[in-house]
């Protein structure tokens, strides 16, 4: 499966942002979205709502910095970076 066809959730938006030490308007700018889109996505609990394509930049702008999504498997959804890590 295409990395990039699972929708991440809430709780791993503001970890990959905490990641990267990104604000919320660094996102909205890479993944080219609102800061009212960003606020309104991370205030929700569990899977990103909203558009399918709107979930995509997001992700993208985060895989592209180096973040990497880990699936919940049972246990448990989360980030890191990828290996090796990006350049900060």
């Amino acid at each position: 499966m295409d990395s990039r066809s699972t929708r991440i959730t809430s709780e791993q938006m503001r970890a990959a942002r905490g990641l990267l030490g990104w604000t919320q308007q660094d996102l909205a700018g890479k993944s080219e979205i609102s800061i009212a889109t960003v606020k309104r996505l991370e205030a929700e609990a569990g899977p990103l709502g909203g558009l399918k394509i709107t979930a995509t930049a997001i992700r993208r702008a985060f895989e592209d910095a180096g973040v990497v999504f880990i699936d919940a498997n049972g246990g448990g959804a989360g980030v890191r970076f990828r290996d090796p890590p990006p350049s900060l």
